[in-house]
């Protein structure tokens, strides 16, 4: 079993976070978050102001920045979202804030736009 980093919600971080292991952020991180091909989470109690790069991301926070997953991701009915996200594939929960550039690739590899 692979063990998950935890960023808590007493923490704040601004800068660029890289991580090689799944990560779940309770707390506000505003910066980048680079953790290509693991798992990320962003709990209820999350506030992100950043740049995201994962697998796969399940969302109950705020993000407020660019996404782009090569799995999927999932939007709880918790979560507020602006910014531009590209993934394969997305599903949404009832009572989910979304607003801006949503790019659903399908199959293809996902990458952030320049």
């Amino acid at each position: 079993m692979e063990a998950t980093a935890q960023i808590g919600p007493s923490i704040r971080i601004k800068g660029n976070i890289s991580a090689q292991e799944p990560l779940t952020i309770a707390g506000e991180v505003i910066g980048s978050i680079d953790v290509t091909g693991y798992h990320l989470v962003l709990t209820e109690a999350a506030q992100v102001d950043a740049d995201v790069i994962a697998h796969t991301v399940v969302i109950g926070g705020s993000l407020n920045g660019r996404l782009c997953a090569e799995g999927a991701v999932v939007i709880q009915a918790t979560a507020t979202i602006a910014g531009e996200m590209i993934a394969p594939a997305v599903s949404v929960g009832d009572g989910a804030q979304l607003q801006g550039k949503f790019e659903i690739t399908g199959t293809r590899r996902a990458s952030l736009p320049a």
